[in-house]
């Protein structure tokens, strides 16, 4: 009896016991390592800005639904909304809920965000933008197909970062730096895009510290 009871126990405990979390699924041919690793895949190179112009970037284009009516742009921003916004004619958005995680501010406009390029344009430019052609480049702009390439962050920060990279611009909340870091050069990978020598002993500072171990995880643009 003292072993039959002791069996409804084991049984009862399974029963209750949390079940593991499924491993994400990740499309074909993604590279998963760490920042401490990610930084040393980087490709170094001096910057090249002779010729730069937003218009070589075209952006944005009608996103990933053409029947939307809605720009990558308002793709976006429906995508990372903390509360979906209300979509009316012309992918007019109403008010919502956002949080950007540059400063952690919640701002429920949509006119006052930015959907920000991770990498900017003038500095995917330097790095070796100017030598593709213009299809390439208009994916680039208007990458949605990884989450790191587009987020969506308050205009202040937006303008603060500019088309500086991380030797000159980090967010201004500490907590999001290893995100940060994870994002940019995740992008940098994905489009085999350069690093200069100053951002990347920039980011090294990280890699080998605080964010080693922090996730990188990107699929390669042919």
């Amino acid at each position: 009896m003292i072993k039959n009871f002791a069996r409804g126990l084991a049984v009862l405990s399974l029963s209750f016991a949390p079940l593991a979390a499924p491993a994400p699924v990740l499309a074909q041919n993604t590279e998963v390592t760490t920042l401490g690793d990610a930084v040393h895949r980087l490709p170094v190179a001096g910057e090249q800005h002779e010729g730069y112009s937003r218009n070589h970037f075209k952006h944005w284009n009608a996103g990933l639904d053409k029947k939307d009516d809605c720009d990558t742009r308002s793709e976006v921003l429906i995508a990372e909304a903390v509360e979906a916004p209300e979509v009316g004619d012309d992918c007019a958005l109403s008010e919502g809920e956002w949080v950007s995680y540059f400063d952690n501010q919640e701002v429920e406009d949509p006119d006052k965000l930015a959907v920000h390029h991770m990498v900017p344009l003038a500095e995917a430019w330097a790095s070796g933008a100017a030598e593709w052609s213009p299809e390439r480049r208009e994916g680039f702009a208007n990458d949605q197909s990884a989450p790191a390439s587009l987020v969506t962050v308050t205009e202040r920060t937006d303008r603060s970062k500019a088309g500086q990279d991380p030797a000159g611009w980090m967010p201004p909340l500490p907590s999001a730096h290893c995100r940060y870091l994870s994002d940019w050069v995740s992008t940098k990978l994905r489009w085999d895009l350069a690093a200069n020598p100053a951002e990347l002993d920039a980011i090294a500072v990280f890699a080998d510290g605080e964010c080693k171990n922090t996730s990188v995880i990107y699929r390669a643009v042919k």
